[in-house]
């Protein structure tokens, strides 16, 4: 989830990456109420009010300016920075790990920002960088997807550092804890269910990471069949592809796992047939998708709330509070650990569209 998400093939597949990986969504108000208590009072993960109201300058170091995942991701920062004396900049590294770690570099040089929050196109490449920005006393949040090796941790890899993070092996579990209910749904047992699992990136970290949870929770619930060797990307146009591959080599697929992007694109080619599809990414589309019950779900990171709420954290610890180290976002940001269904997702409203 043009994440999610994750998050390096930064070259020509890079430019494709748009993450609704991970990106995910719940209703709009929630950033608000989220901005508000932050003014004033303590919050449901434990930060307290800032000390003081000094202006702040946040520099939001997003996938890229293209991608509609960190577009909701920054008007969550946008909301926050606007009613609460901040500035905020979105720092384009066009999923570009290395540029992403020089745009770093540069704000440390420059002390441009009191505040950084990072989603990383590449966790590894951007230690030293998010390093040199601790040491430096800028406020560094580091958003969605880990900065380190660890990609099943929301503790921090970097000392120093306010981790917002929904990890890259907790969301490959839950999109095939989804996949047996998903099968349920269509009346067949786990035995009797193949699934197919479209990658985002076959060599990106974090969605290598993701996609080995994910085929590994899918084969210990019993699946008849798990294939994965299918990249879906990003986008609807790649989703298309590996559909029409995946319809070639098995047609006799039940269950689709995939970016909600790309799924955007696989879905019309499922027209007549019992398949059913988990989307990566809870945008407009994929919401419209499971109310309808063309899709059985999404994986529904709040990222515009996200976005609001890295903003608060680091202006909260800039202007002298305290806030926790480590939060997990599927569990502080929904009632629903970000597994969305027709159920869990009843009522609610996405809060940005690919």
């Amino acid at each position: 989830m043009q994440r999610a998400l994750r998050l390096t093939g930064i070259g020509v597949s890079a430019v494709a990456f748009a993450i609704g990986v991970a990106g995910c969504s719940k209703p709009a108000s929630a950033d608000s109420s989220s901005a508000a208590g932050a003014a004033s009072t303590a919050d449901s993960t434990g930060s307290a009010a800032p000390t003081g109201n000094k202006h702040l300058n946040i520099g939001f170091f997003g996938f890229a300016k293209a991608n509609s995942f960190a577009q909701a991701g920054w008007a969550g920062v946008q909301s926050y920075a606007k009613a609460h004396n901040a500035t905020a900049t979105f720092v384009d590294s066009n999923f570009a790990g290395p540029a992403q770690a020089n745009a770093v570099q540069d704000a440390v040089t420059s002390k441009k920002y009191d505040v950084i929050i990072v989603q990383a196109n590449d966790g590894q490449a951007m230690v030293n960088p998010v390093k040199q920005a601790v040491a430096a006393g800028i406020t560094v949040v580091v958003e969605f997807t880990p900065i380190g090796g660890n990609y099943a941790s929301i503790q921090p890899q970097v000392p120093g550092t306010i981790n917002l993070i929904d990890p890259p092996v907790t969301n490959g579990k839950g999109l095939a804890k989804m996949a047996v209910g998903a099968c349920k749904s269509m009346g067949l047992a786990p035995g009797k269910c193949s699934v197919a699992y479209f990658q985002g990136f076959a060599n990106y970290p974090l969605d290598s990471a993701r996609t080995k949870a994910a085929v590994a929770g899918l084969k210990a619930a019993g699946m008849a069949n798990v294939w994965s060797n299918q990249v879906g990307g990003y986008t609807a146009d790649n989703g298309r592809t590996a559909m029409q591959n995946l319809l070639q080599a098995h047609p006799g697929v039940d269950v689709v796992i995939g970016s909600s992007q790309a799924l955007e694109g696989a879905t019309p080619l499922a027209s007549g047939k019992k398949i059913t599809f988990i989307g990566n990414g809870g945008s407009t589309q994929a919401f419209n998708y499971v109310k309808k019950g063309t899709w059985y779900g999404v994986y529904d990171v709040p990222e515009k709330s996200e976005g609001a709420k890295a903003a608060e954290l680091g202006a909260t610890k800039a202007r002298g509070g305290s806030v926790p180290a480590a939060t997990n976002t599927c569990t502080a940001l929904t009632t629903f650990e970000c597994l969305g269904t027709a159920k869990t997702l009843k009522g609610k409203t996405a809060d940005y569209s690919d």
